[in-house]
C-alpha cells in the first residue's frame, strides 16, 4: 500500500509523491486493464461516506470520469509493475483528470498493490491515516476508482481520485 498525493491544484494532507516511494510491485509487462465497473465505483462512494460519516463530512458521488482517470493510471501502474503518484505521461491525478475534461478545484490520490479485492483495498484504505486525510479532505464532493492486473496475473493495481470540480 502507498500514502496519499497530489498534484497541482491538488490539496495534499499527507504529503506529495516525493514523500511516498515508488514501489516494484511486480515485473513490468502485459497488464489485465479491466478498470472499474459503475456499481465498483458505487462501492467506492459508499466506503468514503462511511469513513466520511465518522468525521462529521458530507457524502460524495461516484463520478465515472474520475474513474476513467483512475482506472487509466491503475492500468498504467501494471504495466510499469510499479506503484507511483506519477504515471508514465502524466505527473499526477490532477493532470489525468484535466485531460479528460474535469475542471478540478482540488484532486487527492490513493493507490494500492497487492492480492487485494474491492472491499479489502477500500477497508486498507480507511484504516489507514495517511490514506483516510485525502477521505477526509472537506472539500471532496467526488470519487472514482480503478484497477488492473499486473504482469504476474494476480497483483491489482488500485487508484483512486478524490476531487471537487470547480464551480461553474
Amino acid at each position: 500500500m502507498a500514502g496519499c498525493a497530489g498534484g497541482q491544484d491538488d490539496v495534499v494532507r499527507s504529503g506529495s509523491s516525493s514523500k511516498y516511494p515508488d514501489v516494484q510491485a511486480t515485473a513490468p509487462g502485459a497488464a489485465q486493464c479491466v478498470g472499474t465497473s459503475a456499481a465498483e465505483n458505487a462501492a467506492a462512494a459508499r466506503a468514503t461516506n462511511a469513513a466520511r460519516r465518522t468525521a462529521g463530512l458530507a457524502s460524495v458521488s461516484p463520478n465515472p470520469t474520475l474513474a476513467e482517470a483512475a482506472a487509466a493510471h491503475a492500468c498504467d501502474m501494471a504495466r510499469r509493475g510499479l506503484m507511483a503518484h506519477h504515471g508514465s505521461k502524466t505527473s499526477g491525478p490532477a493532470q489525468r483528470v484535466k485531460s479528460l475534461g474535469y475542471a478540478p478545484m482540488l484532486t487527492a490520490e490513493n493507490i494500492a498493490a497487492g492480492p487485494f479485492s474491492l472491499n479489502r483495498v477500500l477497508n486498507e484504505w480507511n484504516a489507514s491515516s495517511g490514506h483516510r486525510d485525502n477521505i477526509h479532505i472537506p472539500q471532496v464532493s467526488e470519487v472514482g476508482i480503478g484497477r488492473a492486473i499486473g504482469s504476474d496475473g494476480k497483483t491489482a493495481f488500485w487508484a483512486a481520485v478524490y476531487s471537487a470540480p470547480k464551480a461553474r
